[in-house]
């Protein structure tokens, strides 16, 4: 194998590989010489690539290519015809998010293929090799040959050298991604959503997802053969998956690789290989909590629609701001406020007015009488589905949003998976999903409509999180697996291990809005959450979002004085994150370091079972006190009992040279605020 030069600055054009019928192969290294691919071709011209750490294959050689509707597929009788390699190290700043300073190095390298047929198409395979795995996608230049391109599949395989443990959600089933994740060994996997995180026989940990889905159908993935997993893209409207004209490419696959959970947590892979900020300033958007009507509408008891029991009333939402105000609480979200909610809505938003509030809720007011007390309002918009009646709309509901002080909408798409009501100009009327390509196009004209007004966005039922926020840092959350909500309800809560799967397969993802903070520990009909009070408080550290709710009411937060006060402490923007331990679905524990600040908070949830974890205070300053106050599972709480609610708040004076060990209750967590000591 003739060894490859690297070169710096924009790349070097290296000799073309002769057009055999076998071809040595061609590699490349991370900087740090951690990870390493290899791009091959066989007897039959095919390609594959294949990826190794530290000496080790992690993916075995896996083919390459595609399908398409109406011309040949990409497969066989392919050649390599050159290959470049280029090295970057950058270091850039987050507007918000769980680390200040993101370091982007990587050894790019570029292998061009061609094929060998009178087709003559041509193709490059782009790989970014990090010290902690490898994001690889296909570009396609303008080509006679490929004027229009309609895609029926990728056949991109991901063959794993070993079996495994999977944690993995279904995809393409009609609840979206409201899934709870199952633990399998990896050659039981079916058609996946990814993220899909594994650990191999070895122990090294995998993540594998995307990056950049823009202009494209999000990509699921089906086990074919023992430990091989295919590309699956989300169908669209019709024949093809995807519709492309002229040059193309498409989002990155991604494969994050650590010796451990906390080194997947870790990983800036995915944030790094998206497109940098196209929005300019950000300084309008300030993270912090919001109170919310909805609680009582999720369990039940209010309604979204008008009448005697709609929640959006005056009366309730100036309840809401003063309880906002009086807790240092910045925002105060309104669901049902507009007019659409009566009747039928569900996969049916299309009587939803986005600038037409109810004759209950008069929102001049309510705005002015926020500001006074330093509360905005959000806004929700729930679509129904009706995502062209929604796009219709951008301009004037965001205009009517930035009008009345909001700088966040809550957006919402509740209906069935492949219902999404598409209206084209001609008037066709088309069922799209909510991953398909059409769908992940309208989510960018949502957050530039949003960006002409200084107005950020949360989108639940959403397209699944892939580091746009690096692109549009106004979409600053979303939803896209099952939150709080679902503990409101009497079937299907979430178990106590769903929070210690998120952290490692939903939260590769970025930002979610889990909606945290229900101390009363109550859903519908006065149904327990399988939850203690302290995790509860965790939560706020452990599930990040720069938006935070506070989703309980304001009764239930008045019963709660000690409790409430880490909510009100707790930051929602970070400068630095640690995970200190944890094993997916068991346990986890995460430091975060407050920004603009000296403080550290610590989170930590379990599963239903009892853990006890020992962890450095190593990430503190040296030479500092700092305070500590402890908020922990008492030592008879347990999610199954009347002890739920038990918890201990303890204080006590600490320093970096220090340990703790701290037990986590059968459903349970404990919270530190760490501050300096004065």
């Amino acid at each position: 194998m003739k060894p490859i030069r690297f070169a710096l600055g924009l790349g070097l054009a290296l000799a073309a590989a002769p057009a055999l019928a076998q071809q040595a192969p061609v590699t490349a290294s991370s900087p740090d010489g951690a990870v390493s691919v290899a791009v091959t071709i066989d007897g039959d011209g095919r390609a594959a690539y294949a990826v190794t750490r530290k000496g080790k294959q992690i993916i075995a050689p896996s083919r390459l290519g595609f399908l398409f509707t109406d011309e040949a597929k990409i497969d066989r009788r392919l050649t390599i015809t050159g290959q470049e390699v280029r090295d970057f190290d950058e270091t850039w700043t987050q507007p918000w998010g769980e680390w200040a300073n993101i370091r982007n190095r990587y050894r790019e390298f570029k292998v061009h293929l061609k094929e060998t047929t009178a087709l003559a198409r041509v193709f490059t395979v782009t790989f970014r090799l990090y010290e902690d795995g490898v994001g690889f996608r296909y570009e396609f230049p303008q080509q006679p040959n490929m004027a229009k391109t309609n895609i029926a599949d990728e056949l991109t395989e991901f063959a794993f050298a070993q079996d495994g443990t999977a944690w993995w959600k279904p995809a393409f089933l009609w609840n979206r991604e409201e899934y709870l994740y199952n633990k399998t060994p990896l050659s039981a996997v079916s058609t996946a959503d990814t993220p899909v995180t594994i650990k191999l026989a070895d122990g090294t940990h995998v993540a594998l997802h995307e990056a950049a889905l823009v202009d494209y159908s999000g990509m699921a993935v089906t086990r074919t053969e023992g430990t091989t997993l295919r590309a699956n893209l989300t169908p669209g409207a019709g024949e093809a998956k995807v519709r492309k004209t002229g040059g193309w490419s498409t989002p990155w696959r991604t494969l994050i690789i650590a010796d451990d959970a906390p080194g997947i947590y870790h990983s800036h892979l995915m944030l790094n290989l998206n497109e940098p900020n196209k929005l300019g300033d950000m300084s309008w958007f300030k993270p912090g909590k919001f109170a919310g009507v909805w609680w009582n509408m999720i369990k039940g008891e209010w309604s979204w629609a008008r009448g005697p029991k709609h929640g959006a009333t005056n009366a309730n939402v100036k309840k809401y701001i003063d309880f906002a105000a009086a807790n240092g609480v910045p925002d105060v979200l309104v669901e049902g406020w507009n007019v659409g909610w009566d009747g039928d809505w569900f996969g049916n938003g299309w009587d939803m007015d986005f600038a037409k509030p109810t004759e209950d809720f008069d929102v001049k007011a309510l705005a002015a009488y926020a500001r006074k007390k330093g509360v905005r309002l959000i806004g929700h918009h729930e679509t129904g589905g009706a995502a062209t009646h929604y796009d219709n709309q951008l301009d004037k509901a965001f205009k009517f949003a930035a009008d009345n002080g909001y700088m966040v909408v809550k957006t919402g798409y509740v209906t069935d998976a492949g219902q999404i009501e598409r209206v084209d100009a001609d008037g066709r009327k088309y069922r799209e999903w909510h991953q398909g390509q059409w769908m992940t196009n309208h989510f960018v004209r949502v957050a530039e409509a949003a960006a002409k007004y200084k107005i950020a966005f949360d989108s639940h039922e959403p397209v699944k999180g892939t580091g746009l926020q690096r692109t549009y840092p106004n979409w600053v959350a979303r939803e896209g697996m099952r939150g709080m909500e679902y503990n409101a309800w009497l079937g299907g809560k979430n178990p106590p291990e769903h929070e210690a799967n998120l952290v490692f397969t939903r939260m590769l993802e970025g930002p979610m809005d889990f909606t945290p903070g229900v101390l009363s520990l109550k859903g519908a009909e006065n149904s327990d959450l399988l939850s203690t009070v302290a995790k509860q408080l965790a939560l706020y550290v452990v599930i990040y979002s720069p938006v935070q709710m506070l989703a309980d009411t304001p009764e239930n937060y008045a019963k709660f004085p000690k409790e409430m006060k880490f909510i009100r402490d707790v930051p929602t923007d970070w400068q630095e994150t640690r995970v200190l331990n944890g094993e997916i679905g068991d346990y986890v524990t995460i430091a975060r370091k407050e920004r603009g600040g000296e403080g550290w908070y610590v989170g930590a949830v379990g599963d239903e079972n009892a853990h006890t974890v020992s962890f450095k205070l190593d990430f503190l300053t040296a030479g500092k006190r700092y305070k500590a106050e402890i908020y922990r599972d008492g030592d008879d709480a347990d999610y199954r009992t009347d002890k739920r609610h038990s918890i201990a708040i303890e204080s006590k004076v600490l320093t970096s040279a220090d340990s703790l060990t701290l037990r986590i209750a059968p459903g349970g967590g404990f919270a530190i605020r760490l501050v300096p000591a004065k």
